[in-house]
């Protein structure tokens, strides 16, 4: 038991030490992880994962169809629609969830 007990606080003070540690490329790493786990969610929250069953081929499909979309001429007016449509979709979701 008091092994246990010995381990888990090892195992406590090393992930308090990871959380603070400083050094650029630590950080760069924390930073990009944290950047994907919120496209991620973007991906959650469309219901993407739902739709396709979680079919991470589809979605992947379906990415590299937008990605494709953005390439062509029509950029810039794809992205202010895109926008325009995120945005009211954030501004509902938040009115929901005061309500």
């Amino acid at each position: 038991m008091a092994l246990r007990r010995a381990s888990a606080t090892r195992h406590r003070n090393e992930a308090a030490s990871a959380r603070r540690d400083t050094r650029e490329w630590v950080v760069k790493r924390r930073e990009r992880t944290r950047h994907l786990i919120e496209l991620g969610g973007l991906v959650a929250k469309a219901g993407l994962v739902e739709l396709t069953g979680d079919d991470r081929a589809v979605i992947y499909g379906a990415l590299l169809t937008v990605a494709e979309r953005l390439r062509d001429e029509e950029r810039a007016q794809t992205l202010a629609r895109w926008g325009r449509r995120g945005h009211r979709a954030f501004v509902a979701d938040m009115a929901e969830k005061k309500e």
